[in-house]
């Protein structure tokens, strides 16, 4: 999240007690190779939380992604300031 990857977050509830997670996010540049190893890492680390049953990650790159979006600890620590 500190580097501005993650557009949008949601909980729902489920009939079962437990939640779905939608997410929204992006990568930093739309050719990196790592797409979809990240989105199934993403879902991975979401459905490990007990109360998560479901994951559903969405690849975006609507708005595109720039350095503006990263938090300022980011910045700092990337040397991208």
């Amino acid at each position: 999240v500190d580097l501005g990857l993650v557009y949008e977050a949601s909980l729902k509830p489920r009939d079962d007690g437990q939640r779905m997670v939608e997410v929204r996010m992006t990568l930093t540049a739309p050719g990196c190779g790592m797409g979809e190893i990240l989105v199934d890492d993403v879902r991975s680390k979401l459905e490990q939380i007990p109360t998560i049953a479901e994951a559903d990650v969405e690849l975006v790159f609507d708005p595109p992604w720039g350095r503006h979006m990263m938090s300022e600890a980011a910045r700092l620590e990337t040397g991208m300031f």
